[in-house]
């Protein structure tokens, strides 16, 4: 919601670049601070996530915002619970398991149904929050892979690839983003929120729990989330959804309660010692010597 305000005021691509920029100094500026060790290593896998979590999720989102509802983008930019799964079985030798198969297909159905793709409505809307979800999925297995490897400070990570991620927004600040935003207060109430709740702290919370849980598991914590932008912004933007949205919003959040039963019921006493995802020697451990500096 303070996201779909903040564009109202500003270009998307300078409101994106304002969120995060400011936010990666911030961070590094109380890692030193604190005494932390500010080296970025690994520094490819640190700018991959920066890329993939900041810049591809924080872009492609506000673009989806700019020409979609926030209900809509709320529930499309939250799938990526889905896509973390579908990722994992290429990327970290992970397949697909029983009730698994199920929440997936219930998900992808209720994308067709929100997307619409029959009556050619919302389309570029829907893609962008797609490919910010998509963005967010990669990111969370580049950031397990990463702490699997190496000990790395928290806040200096975060710091890092805040910072670095940045830096794709800021570009299109400067070459497409035009004229300076309006700075009234519902524009800076927005940036603030999102800028120190939304980007500083709701990265670092989310890169601490990828820290204590599987990736798939961590997700589903974010659950109510969707459900949150869709009711904030049919009751403070007016945005009503279509009977397909609806159908297509339950069938997702469906899809979610399955993964979420299904994931529950296989954890076992010992999960928290159990639940690092084992990279697999085919795909991932490949890159092992060029990422270790």
């Amino acid at each position: 919601m303070p996201s779909k305000i903040a564009v109202e005021y500003a270009n998307p691509f300078v409101f994106a670049a304002l969120r995060s920029f400011p936010a990666g100094v911030l961070l590094l500026v109380v890692a030193v601070v604190l005494k932390r060790p500010m080296s970025p290593r690994p520094l490819r896998l640190t700018a991959l996530l920066g890329i993939l979590q900041t810049a591809g999720f924080g872009g492609f989102t506000i673009g989806a915002l700019v020409s979609g509802g926030a209900g809509h983008t709320a529930i499309l930019a939250n799938t990526w619970q889905f896509w973390i799964l579908l990722l994992a079985w290429p990327l970290l030798g992970e397949r697909l398991k029983g009730w698994q198969w199920l929440a997936v297909m219930l998900g992808l159905a209720g994308l067709l149904l929100i997307i619409e793709p029959w009556n050619l409505h919302g389309v570029l809307s829907s893609m962008l929050a797609l490919t910010g979800a998509v963005s967010f999925a990669g990111g969370s297995i580049v950031a397990k892979v990463l702490r699997q490897r190496h000990e790395i400070d928290l806040l200096v990570l975060n710091g890092w690839q805040v910072l670095i991620g940045s830096i794709p927004l800021v570009l299109f600040a400067v070459f497409l983003g035009g004229s300076w935003p309006e700075w009234s207060a519902a524009f800076n109430w927005s940036l603030a929120y999102t800028l120190l709740i939304g980007t500083c702290g709701g990265a670092m919370l989310w890169l601490y729990v990828l820290k204590k849980l599987p990736a798939s598991i961590a997700g589903l914590g974010t659950m109510g989330t969707p459900v949150v932008g869709l009711l904030a912004s049919w009751a403070q933007l007016g945005e009503r959804p279509t009977m397909y949205e609806v159908t297509g919003m339950i069938s997702i959040l469906i899809g979610l309660g399955v993964l979420f039963a299904s994931s529950y019921r296989g954890l076992a006493p010992s999960a928290p010692e159990r639940a690092v995802i084992e990279p697999a020697p085919a795909t991932i451990a490949q890159t092992e010597g060029a990422d270790s500096s």
